[in-house]
């Protein structure tokens, strides 16, 4: 490993990288392969040659609608797996070269769509030996998202029922197996080619939304009590009906925005609300938040090497073909993770 390292440093320069080149470029089709210097390490940070990366939503929301932050070209990509090749000075974690690690990437600095990729070492995890590449980098954004909302947003303690919103997402998808894990209870929402997909992944109850009155059969399944707690990662007037599902002592998770409750007495009913910004952990300079996506990941990563979590590894493509990896993800033609092998 310490040859790779040699010829990272005195041989290769670039590498090909996915990029938006301009801050006009605003969408799927300006992505262009690139080459680009490899990273340049600062202090409290590891070079990794990547080997599988994860596409999310947002990466392709990120295309349309850039990050104030970012200079031209761009890398994009947010979710990475792959061998630690160098380190720098500064190394709390004690990494080895030729570790296998995973992290999620700052989406204001260039990302993990790329052969090589740094981080700072406080993020980054490693990846038991059973567990592929492929595993390690789809339980990233989607499952610190999901795990995150079950384990660190909500308590747990009393509650039985769970209603998980598009339970054939990323995110959705791993909070069914988590709720599952935890005792819950899990009722969700999905269109109906995806119903056996998220009835595999442990539902109790699953309603098809586009054919079903959704208020009315959470009423059935619950006698009209409601749902302890909802995790709602599709946004919209979603969020404002979901506060006509809760029960007393009622939980809401949301990921894109809050409903307005204005004329709604959260107090009355013992209820709370609470949001959920995976990303803004990256530009809060919070520390002790920093160092928790790396402990998630550690989390998550057990669960995973353990069979209780299911990345849901769906469709794995050539480095080539993400950018229509992103378009099925826009376009809503995928469930599960498509994973770039690099």
């Amino acid at each position: 490993m310490c040859n790779n390292i040699k010829k990272i440093e005195t041989e290769v320069k670039f590498m090909k990288a996915m990029t938006i080149n301009d801050q006009k470029q605003l969408g799927i089709d300006d992505i262009q392969i690139s080459d680009m210097p490899i990273p340049k390490l600062s202090n409290n940070e590891v070079l990794i040659k990547l080997h599988a990366v994860a596409l999310n939503p947002v990466d392709y929301k990120l295309t349309e609608n850039h990050n104030a932050k970012w200079s031209y070209p761009h890398i994009l990509g947010l979710d990475g797996a792959g061998e630690i090749v160098k380190i720098s000075n500064d190394n709390p974690k004690n990494f080895k070269v030729g570790e296998r690690v995973f992290f999620h990437n700052d989406l204001s600095k260039n990302g993990t769509f790329a052969e090589f990729a740094k981080a700072k070492s406080n993020v980054v995890s490693r990846i038991p030996d059973t567990v592929p590449y492929e595993s390690a980098a789809a339980i990233l954004c989607s499952g610190l998202t999901a795990y995150q909302a079950m384990y660190r947003k909500m308590s747990l303690i009393g509650k039985k029922t769970v209603l998980i919103h598009a339970g054939a997402g990323g995110v959705g998808g791993i909070d069914i197996q988590l709720a599952k894990h935890s005792g819950l209870t899990v009722i969700t929402t999905v269109s109906k080619h995806k119903v056996e997909f998220a009835k595999k992944l442990g539902a109790d109850f699953v309603i098809d939304y586009k054919s079903e009155n959704v208020n009315r059969t959470i009423n059935e399944i619950t006698n009209g009590i409601g749902v302890d707690l909802i995790i709602n990662t599709i946004g919209g007037n979603s969020v404002q009906e979901d506060l006509k599902r809760l029960s007393y002592n009622g939980g809401l998770v949301t990921i894109l925005n809050t409903p307005d409750i204005s004329n709604y007495d959260l107090r009355k009913n013992g209820q709370n609300i609470l949001t959920l910004n995976l990303g803004g952990v990256h530009q809060s300079k919070n520390e002790s938040q920093l160092n928790d996506l790396s402990k998630m990941e550690d989390e998550l990563i057990q669960l995973v090497k353990d069979g209780i979590v299911d990345p849901m590894v769906n469709e794995i493509i050539d480095f080539k073909d993400i950018p229509n990896g992103l378009r099925k993800i826009k376009e809503h033609k995928t469930v599960g993770k498509i994973i770039a092998r690099i």
